[in-house]
């Protein structure tokens, strides 16, 4: 079983993130479920993310780590822009 954490990053973390990928979502609602951690800085846009356990809340200026095993549904609210990168 897995969680959400979120926060706002340092400014290295920030740079560092910008050396990743970049992924893009228009708002919609969909399950996903990792495999493996994520972490995530959110350039722009606002999500809910609802686990069995919570309902998590984040948008741009975040630092969001999903951890391995998490199973969620994703609400998009506003466009998503984020950095991501995957780790154990």
């Amino acid at each position: 079983m897995g969680k959400v954490e979120v926060r706002r990053p340092s400014e290295t973390e920030i740079s560092e993130m910008e050396q990743n990928p970049i992924w893009e979502c228009e708002p919609s609602e969909f399950s996903w479920q990792y495999d493996m951690t994520e972490t995530c800085y959110l350039l722009e846009g606002k999500v809910k993310v609802i686990t069995d356990e919570e309902e998590v809340e984040f948008g741009a200026g975040d630092m969001v780590t999903f951890t391995k095993g998490l199973s969620c549904t994703w609400q998009v609210k506003e466009k998503v822009r984020k950095h991501y990168t995957f780790g154990d």
